[in-house]
Parts: C-alpha cells; sequence; structure tokens
C-alpha cells in the first residue's frame, strides 16, 4: 500500500501499518477504531517510535509483535482518558439513594476508572453520607492513567463538577509546593483500590458486586465485545444489583437480565 501520512518531518505511515494497528488494538483491548482515526493515530504512535529511535511505523509494527512492555504503551497511547469529578451526577444522586436503603456495606465495581475520578466520586458520596465500610475497586487498562489515579493530585479546577458540600467535606487542598492541587481526604482514598484490568480479559474476582459502573467505554467496543461484556456483567452482580452506563450507551431492549431504571441504569433481574 502506499503513504497513508508522510510528513516531511515524520514517519513513514501506510495503509498497511494503520490497518496492523487496528487488528492489534482490537486483538490486545477489543477496542474497534474506526478508518476516520488514522490521523489520532498517527499523532500518539510517532511519540513512541521517537522516543524508542525507530525509523518508521513498519518497524515499531514488528516491535509490537512480540515486545510484551511496548504492547502496554501501545494501549496506553490509544486509550480516551476524557473524564471529570461527578460526571453524569444523576448516576450519584442513584447512589445515594442506594445507600439509604442498603445499611450494609456495599461492593462496587468502577470498571474503566481512568485516572481516578469516577472511584473517587463514588467513595466521596458515600462518605459524605457517613458511610465507613463501602469498597470500590477501579480498574482500568491504562497503566499511565492508574498511576495518576493512585496519585490521588488533581488540579484545584476540577473541583468545579464537585457539589459545594461533599467538596469541603472530602476533600483537600494543597498547601505550600503542592498549591493548585488538590486530593480526596484519606477516608475516601482508603475505600478505593486500584487495579489493572483489561476488560477482555479474566476477572479474577472472589465477590460478587452490588453496583457495576462501566460508562463511556461501551461506545469503543464492537457490538459482539459488548453482548459478551453485558452478559459477563450480569453474571458477576449481586441479585437485584445495578449497571450503570455511560448517557451514550444502552442495553439492547430485548437484551436479557436487565430492566432499565432509566438513565441508563439497570437492574439485574432473573431470567
Amino acid at each position: 500500500m502506499g503513504s497513508l501520512l508522510n510528513p516531511p518531518d515524520g514517519f513513514v505511515f501506510t495503509g498497511q501499518d494503520f490497518a496492523y494497528i487496528k487488528d492489534r488494538i482490537f486483538a490486545l483491548a477489543g477496542i474497534r477504531l474506526s478508518d476516520q482515526k488514522d490521523k489520532m493515530v498517527y499523532s500518539r504512535l510517532s511519540r513512541r517510535i521517537r522516543e524508542l529511535g525507530l525509523g518508521d511505523f513498519a518497524q515499531y509494527c514488528l516491535r509490537l509483535e512480540h515486545d510484551r512492555d511496548e504492547q502496554i504503551q501501545f494501549i496506553n497511547a490509544l486509550t480516551t482518558n476524557k473524564t471529570q469529578f461527578f460526571r453524569e451526577g444523576h448516576h450519584f444522586d442513584f447512589l445515594a439513594a442506594i445507600a439509604e436503603d442498603h445499611p450494609a456495606p456495599l461492593r462496587i465495581w468502577s470498571s474503566a476508572c481512568s485516572t481516578g475520578e469516577e472511584p473517587y466520586s463514588i467513595a466521596a458520596q458515600l462518605v459524605s453520607l457517613g458511610r465507613r465500610e463501602d469498597r470500590i475497586l477501579a480498574t482500568d487498562l491504562n497503566t499511565q492513567v492508574l498511576a495518576t489515579a493512585q496519585s490521588g493530585l488533581y488540579d484545584v479546577n476540577e473541583a468545579a463538577s464537585i457539589p459545594p458540600g461533599i467538596l469541603a467535606d472530602t476533600f483537600l487542598k494543597g498547601r505550600g509546593d503542592q498549591a493548585g492541587w488538590m486530593r480526596p481526604c484519606r477516608q475516601v482514598r482508603d475505600r478505593v483500590t486500584f487495579r489493572q484490568l483489561n476488560l477482555i480479559g479474566p476477572w479474577p474476582f472472589r465477590h460478587k458486586f452490588n453496583l457495576i459502573f462501566c460508562r463511556n467505554v461501551m461506545i469503543y467496543f464492537d457490538r459482539p465485545t459488548q453482548a459478551t461484556l453485558i452478559e459477563r456483567f450480569y453474571q458477576q452482580l449481586e441479585d437485584g444489583g445495578f449497571l450503570l452506563l455511560g448517557h451514550a450507551e444502552g442495553l439492547d431492549k430485548h437484551q436479557q437480565g436487565f430492566v432499565s431504571l432509566g438513565k441508563t441504569i439497570y437492574q439485574k433481574v432473573a431470567v
């Protein structure tokens, strides 16, 4: 194939290279890249090629074939990580209502936690209600975003999306050399455990969950992968548990095992 992108000061990137990269990210992460993502792929991976001292995308594709460490960097580069605290606030209103009706500790899975805003929002919501025993497992495929999440440090400008009362009760503002940063308080951080996990790989869980958050990630999978994930989520939920999806996502109306409660909230029912 001819050159797809070939900037005068950049790397040769052919249609064959792009086809390989699309196949590889699908095999490794289940992510389906559209043909319109060629410029995004070039932009993100050309940085890796430069860092590795390689000559072109063909050499990088050969490197990907057997280098497990580079496969992780490849996934990190191509996964999107846009998020914010208390995104889709109606889900946190729902969480508060569930907590009021469920005095026993909740087990919650934030299955695509990115840089940590979602699981810390879940924990902050619960801690603000006086709950101290709930546990949140936060997982992501991308090791770089997990490192950010585990650090717990965020730009104070991110506070704008946090309800003021919860912000005052559960977040700390940095001083001195940490001025301009904020961090969830210890009670919030202690509720969350971070782990690296590939959603299309094995799930080594010993317990089922009361709630699973899988928001704004299903859109990157093809329909068969989505269907498989939904079935696995069903098996991983307690009876009567809840699955929360992103605002642009939803279950097929013929999907068995869940009933819609509205606003991309689904409850597990017997089939």
